[in-house]
């Protein structure tokens, strides 16, 4: 495994991290991976360590904190190890969120609490509209939590790449999350890559497999379980996903399964300016396989340069999911 910068904050991660929000479990509505087991999520936890991955990306919100839980529950005894970041803003997909002072604070003692742990490394605030981020006193919260030692350091994980940009430039947020992966190049196009790695701001790239459809193995014949935020999208958004993994596997010469996860995280691994990018696992096989991704290196550039191109021409992203 190899590490990187999580921009100036002092932190330095595993390049690939572990998006731990399908551990959650099954939440309200098409909100998750649905159901799960803790002991094959722990097992994920504790084999992800051993492969070399330390980022741990959660949120309270992700089972409605069962995730924060479980990651508490599989590092007790070890949390030097490892780097975690969880979010505030939302506790639950069923409630609006809270993104005042007071709310945030209380947010960040509870994660305290299922994290078991007396500092969380990286506080994300989740899916903020620019009003939060501009209140003083939410401001004012981050920075006494930042002194008291109970965050290392904070971040904004944005709805979208757009989002992601106005947060660093116009806020001054020194980390952001968004979305990245060889169908979603939005990072690149709108700039967002380019001004965090002249402003040395850390950048987490989220969904580098496009909710498992990069891995080439989601066919027209998959059955989601009940529960699966993916059951929210419209038949034509899936076969648009499924084509274009086909056609962007094909392009870089991966074939289905594990070379072409590798090869969807390879390319995440080819900008510089991104610190880390977290697939969701569930397994240990899941933790395995992602891991060893790190060890073959970046995409090679005339496979980035044949993604990019198909990207400017071809649409990924053509419908909203359904309400």
């Amino acid at each position: 495994m190899k590490y990187r910068p999580l921009g100036k904050t002092g932190l330095t991660v595993s390049e690939i991290g572990f998006g731990a929000w399908g551990i959650g479990g099954r939440t309200s509505g098409t909100t998750s991976y649905g159901d799960t087991d803790d002991r094959t999520s722990l097992a994920a936890l504790g084999r992800a360590l051993d492969c070399g991955i330390t980022f741990f990306d959660t949120s309270a919100a992700y089972g409605d904190g069962h995730s924060e839980a479980l990651i508490g529950q599989a590092f007790a005894g070890r949390r030097d190890k490892v780097v975690i970041a969880t979010k505030a803003g939302y506790d639950s997909w069923d409630r609006p969120p809270d993104f005042s002072a007071d709310a945030v604070i209380a947010s960040t003692e509870s994660s305290l609490a299922r994290l078991r742990s007396d500092h969380v490394d990286l506080l994300q605030l989740h899916n903020p509209p620019g009003a939060a981020l501009g209140d003083e006193r939410l401001r004012e919260a981050l920075a006494r939590l930042q002194t008291a030692g109970k965050i290392r350091a904070w971040g904004v994980s944005a709805k979208s790449p757009a989002e992601a940009l106005e947060a660093l430039t116009k806020f001054g947020a020194p980390v952001v999350q968004a979305n990245f992966n060889m169908m979603d190049v939005r990072a690149i196009d709108s700039g967002l890559l380019t001004a965090a790695a002249a402003r040395g701001v850390g950048v987490i790239g989220r969904t580098p497999l496009c909710f498992g459809f990069l891995s080439g193995t989601i066919t027209r014949a998959t059955v989601f379980p009940e529960g699966d935020h993916r059951l929210g999208w419209s038949r034509a958004q899936l076969d648009n996903w499924i084509d274009g993994a086909s056609d962007l596997l094909a392009a870089v010469g991966a074939q289905p399964g594990r070379e072409g996860a590798h090869a969807a995280l390879r390319f995440c691994l080819a900008q510089p300016a991104l610190s880390t990018t977290i697939p969701g696992i569930l397994t240990a096989a899941e933790a395995e396989e992602n891991a060893s991704a790190s060890a073959l290196g970046p995409l090679p550039a005339a496979a980035v340069a044949a993604v990019l191109d198909i990207n400017r021409r071809r649409q990924f992203f053509v419908l909203r999911p359904r309400p």
